[in-house]
């Protein structure tokens, strides 16, 4: 034997895997007695008083210890050396392999145990002189046995040693029994003729530093998801989703309800009377759906979580008696096999926002001290999410309160127009917004609006432009003035806002809307039209083809610039159909290479309804941010009969002629004598004063739809204002007497002069005979 010969070589976990000739008569050991067994085991042998020795065991032979690096695993090589060594060697063996914190096992070749090492123990709870012979998989109560002596077959037959494999074990353990987690290794054991001899299986209990990783791994998967949502609901269905099953089998979380509608939550400990909604559950049985609402049940541990915001561990054994008051629950939990509760609250700030329930049922262990303290710090990042959302949620709803109490209504739907509308709300909350405004004649006043704000401030904002709007229109103002007007007061707005101290949430925010206004007359089948920033509007003719109109695009509305807001008046035929929209939807829909064009191109004869549904359908699923909205109107013609038109004399004979064309048409729409002696009257003092301060031509216009519209028009360009006669005064009456007897009565200017009208309501709102 040379110095330097390879005598014996031990693996990282200290068993003796190659055994080799010179071993054999150094030691005294044969190959098939020493491969496999734990180097420790052979020293304390031979090293034992009292005859421990082999024979032929060379007390002093010399031999060097050093590592060598095998694959991505350290090993030891024992050599021979010249020069003789003391016991430090053995020692530095003895002291690396007989504290191993993993337990080894030697598998034959049926994967049977066939050797225990005495420096090591079988694994817990399984007595040691059990394990001999037994096969492995199923002698260590392994959850997969299946699994995994397949696993430990392929290392024995192709020799590709396995390490550190995580497997799971059922145990004896205090109270029952208990599952452990193992870092199981293999390696095959081949004897120095290359014979398989087995396997040496390595078993180190990380139980605890799994756990650990898993309750770090929860805690980010509650960080990550939980949150995402914007109301409380959506909330609580994150967190069930995220716990189950990581931490619990069942998972149910309630919360008090005046917190869901955005109230404050109430301080602890909680009134008897407060209510619980369920909010989200996850698992095979609920005791109550989800939406169901609930008062808090009285002396048990939800109460009393309540109470103090201390989580409880509870047991559900048959002795919880506080389950005989809630049969429904108590059914639950025996049907889903629940065994085991967590009640934890979800709290902010000592307020109780509602409470969350976390159960392991059937083959899961029951929960520990350790899953108390997790169950907590995962209601912690969820109550502060949900308070989130509540917040949101409130100022949402005020919002949304603010948009619907204090502003002006919708009008009546028109006779001459058929209206749908779109709209699909951002979640933030937008401010879009539509009119649609009866006008004298049987005209419609069609709008369209955005506000490039969100929540509370986009709703005021909001409110005062649609107030304006229904004020301006109330002047019968044209498109552009009207569009003039209603910028010039977002200006103001603006001006206003930046005032306003650091503090305020307004203060220096910009004002960036945007509005479209068109103007339907049913007579003259005509649409005048303006746009402030919004897309141009689209008309859909009766035979099919489609055109984006001509209208010029005028200035957002509050921005610092002189251009003007342009009009266009366009021809609209009976069954045109008229589409608005906002930005978002201009881009997808109004555009010509928009996506969706084609089906608002499609629109012909189709129920407005239906081509709204198919437009919703198609911007469900993939919408821009922002509120989008689009108003589509479908023109019908105000029959001829219902309207009557004659051209006046510019002298004292037109006063006359009015009155007999206005008593005649009357008679054929049959109105009632009190109607007709009126509108006679307001004729007369509207003629009379055309003629007294107007220019020619003149003309008279009676129209009968909703209201009974009187209008005479001229080429004068004066503005007609009343005038408070003395007593003494011979004239000076007309517009006072038409104030007075008229419902409303106004003007307006166009390119060839003005019209000045007055509306009676009708006694008889039934069509005419």
């Amino acid at each position: 034997m040379s110095s330097g010969d390879v005598l014996v070589l031990i693996d990282e976990e200290g068993r003796i895997v190659e055994w080799r000739r010179q071993a054999e008569q150094l030691f005294g050991w044969s190959a098939e007695e020493a491969v496999g067994q734990a180097v420790t085991a052979l020293v304390r042998e031979a090293t034992a008083e009292g005859g421990g020795r082999r024979e032929g065991f060379a007390a002093g032979a010399p031999v060097l210890v050093k590592p060598v690096l095998r694959g991505a695993s350290v090993m030891w090589q024992v050599l021979a050396a010249q020069d003789g060594v003391s016991g430090q060697d053995v020692t530095i063996l003895e002291a690396m392999f007989a504290h191993s914190p993993a337990r080894l096992h030697v598998l034959d070749h049926q994967l049977r145990v066939a050797r225990v090492p005495g420096a090591t123990q079988g694994l817990p709870g399984t007595p040691e002189e059990d394990l001999a012979g037994q096969h492995f998989a199923r002698a260590y109560g392994l959850e997969d046995p299946e699994k995994e002596a397949a696993v430990a077959q392929q290392v024995l037959d192709g020799g590709e040693p396995v390490v550190s494999r995580l497997v799971r074990a059922v145990v004896d353990a205090p109270g029952g029994l208990g599952r452990r987690i193992y870092s199981v290794s293999y390696v095959r054991l081949e004897s120095s003729h290359g014979d398989v001899l087995g396997l040496v299986a390595s078993a180190l209990d990380v139980t605890e530093r799994e756990n650990a990783h898993h309750r770090l791994a929860l805690l980010e998967a509650v960080r990550t998801h939980v949150g995402q949502g914007l109301n409380v609901g959506a909330v609580c269905e994150e967190l069930v989703e995220a716990v189950v099953p990581r931490f619990a089998g069942i998972t149910v979380v309630d919360v008090i309800e005046d917190v869901v509608h955005g109230e404050e939550p109430p301080q602890v400990p909680v009134g008897e009377d407060v209510v619980l909604r369920r909010a989200a559950f996850r698992g095979p049985v609920s005791a109550y759906p989800v939406g169901d609402v609930r008062p808090l049940p009285r002396d048990t541990p939800f109460s009393h979580v309540l109470s103090d915001l201390r989580p409880r561990l509870v047991s559900l054994g048959k002795d919880a008696v506080w389950l005989a008051a809630d049969p429904a629950r108590a059914d639950a939990i025996e049907r889903s096999g629940a065994h085991s509760l967590i009640v934890a609250p979800l709290a902010l700030h000592g307020q109780a926002l509602g409470l969350v329930s976390f159960y392991r049922h059937r083959q899961e262990d029951p929960f520990t001290e350790e899953d108390l303290a997790v169950a907590s710090s995962v209601c912690a990042h969820a109550a502060l999410c949900v308070e989130t959302a509540r917040r949101y949620m409130r100022e949402w709803i005020i919002a949304a309160t603010v948009q619907r109490r204090l502003l002006p209504q919708h009008s009546g739907t028109p006779n001459t127009l058929e209206i749908s509308r779109l709209f699909l709300p951002d979640p933030d909350g937008g401010g879009a917004w539509s009119d649609t405004i009866a006008l004298p004649g049987a005209r419609t006043a069609l709008i369209v609006g955005d506000v490039a704000k969100q929540g509370i401030g986009a709703a005021v904002t909001v409110g005062i432009l649609r107030t304006a709007v229904h004020t301006l229109a109330a002047l019968d103002l044209e498109p552009d003035e009207l569009l003039a007007r209603l910028s010039d007061t977002a200006g103001r707005l603006a001006r206003a806002c930046a005032t306003l101290p650091p503090g305020d949430p307004l203060c220096r925010e910009s004002l960036t809307a945007g509005c479209a206004v068109a103007i339907y007359d049913p007579v003259e089948l005509t649409c005048t039209l303006a746009r402030a920033g919004l897309p141009r509007p689209v008309a859909v003719l009766p035979d099919g083809t489609s055109t984006e109109l001509p209208v010029p695009a005028g200035p957002l509305l509050a921005e610092m610039s002189s251009a003007p807001f342009p009009a266009t008046t366009v021809d609209l035929p009976e069954g045109s159909t008229l589409a608005m929209a906002t930005a978002t939807a201009g881009v997808r829909v109004l555009a010509p290479s928009g996506p969706l064009r084609p089906l608002l191109d499609s629109a012909g004869e189709r129920p407005l309804r239906e081509l709204c549904g198919d437009l919703t359908d198609a911007l469900v699923d993939d919408r821009p941010s922002g509120d989008t909205l689009i108003l589509l109107a479908r023109t019908h013609a105000l029959p001829a009969d219902r309207v009557l038109t004659v051209p006046l004399p510019a002298d004292a004979e037109a006063a006359p002629i009015a009155r007999r064309a206005a008593r005649r048409q009357l008679e054929v729409w049959a109105t009632d004598e009190e109607t007709a002696f009126t509108t006679e009257l307001i004729v007369s003092e509207l003629v009379g004063n055309a003629i007294r301060h107007g220019a020619p031509p003149l003309r008279l216009r009676l129209i009968l739809d909703r209201m009974l519209t009187c209008e005479v028009s001229d080429g004068a360009t004066s503005a007609p204002h009343v005038k408070h006669a003395r007593a003494v005064d011979e004239s000076g009456r007309g517009l006072f007497i038409v104030a007075s007897l008229a419902e409303q009565w106004g003007a307006r200017h166009h390119k060839h002069g003005k019209t000045v009208w007055a509306e009676l309501p009708l006694q008889d709102p039934g069509s005419p005979g």
